[in-house]
C-alpha cells in the first residue's frame, strides 16, 4: 500500500474544509504522506494509495463540485481503499439522527455502492452568520436552524484516527 492518501472536499464557507485539515493533521500524526486539496485542485485519485472524499451538505445533496469529482474518479476511486465524510446538520446530538438516519446523498448512493467505501461519517456542520448572505440569514432564521459551530472534533479526531490503522493494516 502507497503511504499517501488524499483527503479532498467540496465546502462552500470553509468548514468543510477544516474538518478535511483536521483529518489530514491526525493522519500525517501518524505518518501518513497526506495531501489535504478542494476537490477542484485535487487533481488524479489514482496517485494515491487511498482517498478520503468529503463534502458540505445543504438540503440533503453534498456539493456540486464534489459530487462532480466523485463522478468523474468514480473507476480510480473503486481502485484504492476509500472513505466518504459528509458535514453539516447543526443542532445538539448526533447527525444522522438529527437527519433523521440520512447518512449520505441518495443521488450518489449507487456510485458509493459501486467504490465501496470502507466507511462513510456524517459529522456536525457549522453556520457563521457572517458569512452568510441576505437570502441565506433569512433562510436560517425561516428554519429556524441552530447557529453555531457543532463539529465534534473528538469524532474527528476518532474517525481519521482509525482511517490511519485501517491503513496500517491494508
Amino acid at each position: 500500500m502507497s503511504g499517501t492518501v488524499l483527503v479532498a472536499y467540496g465546502t462552500k464557507y470553509g468548514a468543510t474544509g477544516e474538518i478535511a485539515e483536521r483529518i489530514g493533521e491526525t493522519m500525517r500524526g501518524a505518518d501518513w504522506q497526506v495531501t489535504v486539496a478542494p476537490v477542484e485542485q485535487a487533481g488524479d485519485p489514482a496517485q494515491y494509495g487511498a482517498v478520503v472524499l468529503g463534502s458540505a451538505v445543504y438540503a440533503g445533496a453534498w456539493r456540486k463540485e464534489a459530487v462532480a469529482f466523485l463522478e468523474a474518479n468514480e473507476a480510480a476511486l473503486a481502485q484504492r481503499p476509500v472513505w466518504f465524510f459528509s458535514s453539516g446538520p447543526t443542532g445538539e446530538g448526533d447527525p444522522v439522527a438529527l437527519m433523521d438516519g440520512w447518512r449520505f446523498p441518495e443521488a450518489q448512493q449507487p456510485i458509493a455502492d459501486r467504490i465501496g467505501p470502507r466507511d462513510i461519517a456524517f459529522f456536525g456542520g457549522k453556520i457563521d452568520t457572517d458569512k452568510l448572505n441576505l437570502a441565506e440569514k433569512l433562510l436560517i432564521k425561516s428554519l429556524r436552524a441552530p447557529v453555531g459551530d457543532f463539529r465534534d472534533w473528538n469524532a474527528i479526531d476518532a474517525w481519521a484516527a482509525g482511517i490511519a490503522q485501517a491503513l496500517q493494516t491494508m
